[in-house]
């Protein structure tokens, strides 16, 4: 090969190098060029992030403390400590409030009774939403007589009547005290099983308890039409209550902590709905303690005992 062809081959290896240097140098400018927009694209994404957080957090400050059944954590303990520490002074202030429905006593009933204390038997479900209104007169009632451990927050079914109710569940819970046993029945949750049919089981009730809800929980003591309803609540063989004692509208639309912190203002439609609830179920547990302990089962508190009727 001649030195002219030698010399054009070698300059046209030089121009390819020389090509393909080029090219990568316009690669990596590109590359540089991606990473640097990626940067800010990221950059944006997370300041977008934080700034609905921040403005969601600042409209709803409960929204880091509360998920779909409620609040958790510290806004849960509030939320516990108000409902389980009704002032005295606010409950006889209260009085009958706003019960449309009182407790029924009962003639001659089965009894009922766990430890030798007289037993309040309680079987509801989480998607209730009558349950959901009447579990909140009970955890103040049951309060003045004992120690509930474990409450945790639920709502009634999204789509039942009175839907959403904020509430509480006594699946898990337990409850101690020296003059009444509690023993509460959650029967399903409030989520639809498979198929929608049905909601998600949860407890079921003994068949001794299966035997005093097929009795009390029909007719005479209901009507035939709410034979079954819930929640149905039997204490000691001497009350009874089927459904509730108010109309859970009262708490419709309120969130836990909003329900809890108005117990303690006895002007309150809240506070007149569930107080005189649980000024109810309070007197009628006293009924079952020869009126014990006297500072709970104060003369106020006996005089509702003459206003339930005798069921059936």
């Amino acid at each position: 090969m001649g030195k002219a062809s030698r010399g054009k081959e070698s300059g046209s290896r030089r121009e390819r190098i020389a090509a393909q240097r080029a090219a990568e140098r316009r690669r990596q400018v590109r590359n540089r060029i991606f990473i640097a927009v990626g940067a800010v694209v990221v950059v944006v994404v997370v300041a977008v992030v934080f700034v609905v957080f921040a403005a969601n957090h600042k409209t709803n400050p409960s929204a880091s403390k509360a998920g779909a059944n409620g609040p958790t954590g510290t806004a849960l303990a509030q939320v516990v400590k108000d409902a389980t520490t009704v002032p005295a002074s606010t409950l006889a202030s209260v009085g009958a409030g706003s019960v449309s429905s009182p407790p029924l006593s009962v003639t001659n009933g089965t009894p009922l009774t766990s430890g030798g204390k007289p037993e309040m038997l309680y079987i509801g479900a989480e998607y209730c939403p009558f349950c959901a209104y009447e579990r909140w007169g009970m955890v103040v009632a049951l309060s003045r007589f004992g120690t509930f451990k474990n409450l945790s927050t639920t709502h009634s079914s999204s789509s039942d009547e009175f839907p959403n109710t904020s509430t509480w569940t006594f699946y898990k819970s337990t409850y101690t005290s020296k003059y009444v046993a509690f023993t509460p029945v959650e029967e399903t949750t409030n989520q639809l099983a498979s198929g929608g049919q049905s909601y998600v089981p949860l407890q079921q009730p003994t068949a001794a308890q299966q035997t005093l809800l097929a009795k009390y929980d029909a007719p005479p003591y209901v009507a035939s039409q709410s034979k079954g309803a819930i929640p149905f609540v039997y204490l000691g063989g001497k009350y009874l209550i089927n459904g509730a004692s108010a109309s859970p509208q009262v708490l419709s639309g309120k969130s836990w902590a909003s329900i809890a912190s108005s117990l303690k203002d006895p002007n309150n439609a809240v506070a007149k709905a569930v107080d005189g609830t649980a000024n109810y179920i309070t007197a009628a547990i006293c009924k079952t303690t020869s009126n014990q302990p006297s500072n709970v089962c104060t003369p106020g508190i006996t005089a509702l005992q003459s206003k339930m009727k005798a069921a059936g």
